[in-house]
Formats: C-alpha cells, structure tokens, sequence
C-alpha cells in the first residue's frame, strides 16, 4: 500500500469509511474511475451525488 496503488473505491468527501490514506480527485477524476468499474462507497452513495447512472 502506497500513495501510487490504485483506488479501491469511490468516496463522497467526508464519508466517515475513506481511510487515512485516501485523497480527493476532481469530479471528472470521480466518474472516470466509476466508468472503469471501481465501486462506489454503498454508505456515502457518490455515484448518486454524481449523476452517475450505471449504464
């Protein structure tokens, strides 16, 4: 685990379940990530605060 390994899961920032080790992305950086597969956080629900429809 490092500051270069690749994200885990997607956050709404201030969710109480991102760890210490995690950084904020601009929202474009956001649904890219969403795009590719990485999930979204099922307790703070970026996705939903994104628009971001699964599709």
């Amino acid at each position: 685990m490092n500051r270069d390994s690749p994200p885990n899961m997607v956050h709404a920032g201030g969710c109480h379940m991102a760890g210490k080790r995690s950084r904020s992305i601009e929202r474009s950086g956001a649904l890219r990530w969403l795009a590719e597969g990485i999930p979204a956080c099922t307790h703070c629900r970026p996705d939903s605060g994104l628009g971001y429809l699964e599709g």
